[in-house]
């Protein structure tokens, strides 16, 4: 350090002449090429320098340049605070260039040099001149040595991030000049999906408030669809939003696919061979018998080949589950071997038990009431129409553990399903929040069909209108082909190393280096990459009001109130709440211990879509099919 400092001093006390040298020669370099800069000025203390620059362009090596860092005693100290992250503009022909501080030192520095401190800078677009300045990504005329370079000014800064159409939302201001707003085009953040990164308590969740109302309210007629993890954005926006959670949603359970129903079956555990190949030969009986008896009188039915109906264990159409364990039951009994009829047993105790479960009330629960009503329940989930309410928020925390993977994947494949057999004509936005859970980098954590859908969506959602939006806390977790879909990244504090990793693979740009900010970002700043954005860019969320706070954000006190009321009574209210979630006793009007209700639960009662009774079936018009179980 005495060493640093003795250097220093001899720069600044030298003889004169090698300044006036120094001085002479960057003018010289200067004149001689085709740029007119300022010239540097001496004061008439031939030990002193007035400066007009804050340095000079020193070597060029692609988009990297270096700067040497002139001493500045004339100029402002607001002006000198040239350190790492702050733009600077170098004059380069008929051209401004825009670059970014990555470093800064004043190392290795010659004894006799009238540099104090060389920067490297990130050359990242520029400034073309003209009746309108206008800036563009990409460097066309390269800097040269000695050309000027001065910190970048508020107008310039403005031209920078100037909207450039009406599709663009104000997420807040730049870190370096809070007078200048910053923007985010809607167009290409949507069209070619975006990611918000970030650990936790870091602002994550506020920030995706922000940025899906700011979305509403440029894109009134896009709709979104939001899976809320954790409850916490039931309140955030309004009556634009339709909320659902397993109370109130019907997803009929012949909508799932064979993986999923067989996810949902088994548990979340994988499959008994045996018990699968039964099942993948039922189901499209038990599909096609379910048609037949919708489009055929109910006397002197004819049981078909199901292979001559068309239908496969994916197709989604309806099927009775009465059907399904008869046809399972008929094979059985065809069965001589007892051994052998184990298996079939035990598919049939797995179908009965989770149709019993009321945590799968919202899959079995009336569900082939009004026959096919796939077009119902689309409308309602993906608000088609929106009815002044074109945002879902799919509330999980409430579904039963083993079978939110499948709920996830119904969602996701139905949204990109229906963008490609509809050509895109209404795009939705799918927001994933957490989607390390679902689309995990190792393939043998979690459920295949669900990081399958969600890669689909990331890969080719956008042709159909399909965009994804990933909310995650752990980027290294997810899975690298779906994360390197996302081109705008708003990447938050990240303090994992891996995650730094990942992000520093996925930022195209020049200005990667800046992701060495990312550990030391405040709350509610962020580091802004890609199409969405006119340059890489350190910027901080605007406020959000209190209305559009998530709820796990909103301000709850460590240290229970006085008034609170934690008695006896309080915890049996919880365990009430709590027993409610796993019980159908307000679904079970044969109870003698309830009074009947007025009105049975169905979808009508939580604004779900009018489902049609059946049209004048015989209520026993499957007792020619059923056999008594042996």
């Amino acid at each position: 350090m005495p060493e640093v400092q003795r250097k220093r001093r001899i720069t600044r006390n030298n003889a004169a002449d090698f300044t006036h040298w120094r001085v002479r020669r960057l003018n010289n370099f200067s004149s001689d090429n085709s740029h007119s800069h300022s010239p540097l000025h001496l004061g008439h203390d031939p030990g002193s320098i007035a400066v007009t620059s804050l340095g000079r362009v020193i070597s060029v090596r692609g988009s990297f340049a270096r700067v040497g860092m002139l001493a500045t005693s004339h100029m402002p100290l607001s002006e000198m605070r040239a350190t790492v992250g702050r733009f600077v503009s170098i004059r380069s022909g008929t051209s401004t260039i825009v670059a970014m501080i990555t470093d800064v030192s004043c190392e290795d520095l010659p004894i006799s040099d009238t540099y104090v401190a060389t920067a490297g800078v990130d050359l990242l677009g520029e400034i073309l001149s003209g009746d309108r300045p206008k800036f563009q990504r990409g460097v066309t005329n390269y800097p040269t040595i000695g050309d000027a370079v001065d910190l970048i000014t508020a107008q310039e800064l403005r031209t920078i991030y100037a909207p450039t159409g009406t599709d663009q939302i104000n997420v807040g201001t730049l870190q370096q000049d809070r007078s200048v707003t910053a923007y985010v085009d809607v167009e290409e953040m949507l069209s070619k999906h975006f990611a918000v990164l970030g650990s936790t308590g870091v602002g994550k969740s506020t920030g995706v408030s922000l940025l899906l109302n700011e979305i509403l309210v440029a894109r009134p007629n896009l709709r979104v669809f939001l899976l809320d993890v954790h409850n916490e954005y039931g309140r955030c926006f309004g009556s634009r939003a339709l909320v659902l959670n397993p109370r109130n949603l019907k997803l009929p359970f012949w909508l799932f696919n064979f993986e999923e129903i067989v996810d949902v079956l088994f548990g979340g555990r994988p499959g008994v061979a045996e018990e699968l190949d039964v099942l993948a030969e039922v189901i499209p009986q038990a599909k096609a018998l379910y048609t037949q008896y919708q489009n055929s009188d109910r006397l002197g039915l004819k049981r078909s080949d199901p292979k001559s109906v068309g239908f496969t264990v994916d197709t989604p159409v309806p099927y009775r589950l009465v059907d399904l364990i008869s046809l399972i039951d008929e094979r059985m009994g065809k069965l001589e071997n007892r051994s052998s009829r184990i298996i079939y047993h035990k598919l049939i105790s797995r179908v009965e038990a989770v149709r019993n479960d009321p945590r799968y009330g919202f899959m079995f629960d009336n569900a082939n009431v009004g026959g096919d009503t796939m077009a119902e329940v689309i409308s309602y989930l993906f608000r088609l129409p929106a009815n002044g309410k074109p945002m879902t928020v799919m509330q999980l925390a409430g579904f039963p553990a083993e079978v939110v993977d499948s709920v996830v994947s119904v969602l996701c494949r139905m949204a990109f399903d229906f963008g490609l057999w509809s050509d895109g004509v209404s795009p939705m936005l799918f927001v994933c929040e957490e989607a390390h859970r679902y689309a995990s980098a190792d393939r043998s954590i979690g459920f295949g069909p669900t990081r399958k859908a969600i890669s689909r969506i990331a890969k080719e959602g956008r042709k159909y209108g399909v965009y994804l939006g990933l909310i995650t806390q752990r980027p290294a977790e997810l899975d690298a082909t779906i994360i390197s879909q996302c081109n705008t990244l708003f990447s938050m504090r990240l303090a994992n190393e891996r995650d730094q990793a990942l992000m520093r693979s996925a930022v195209s740009d020049a200005a990667a280096n800046l992701l060495s900010f990312v550990p030391s970002l405040g709350t509610r700043e962020v580091l802004a990459f890609g199409e969405g954005v006119a340059l890489p860019t350190r910027l901080r969320f605007k406020e959000v009001p209190a209305h559009q706070l998530p709820r796990s954000e909103a301000t709850i006190a460590t240290v229970p109130s006085v008034s609170a009321g934690h008695d006896a009574h309080f915890v049996g209210a919880v365990l009430e709440r709590w027993r409610g979630a796993t019980s159908n006793r307000d679904a079970a009007p044969n109870d003698p211990m309830l009074e009947r209700a007025p009105t049975p639960r169905s979808l009508a009662s939580v604004e779900a879509p009018m489902l049609q009774p059946s049209q004048g079936f015989d209520p026993d018009r499957f007792s020619l099919l059923k056999k008594p179980l042996r």
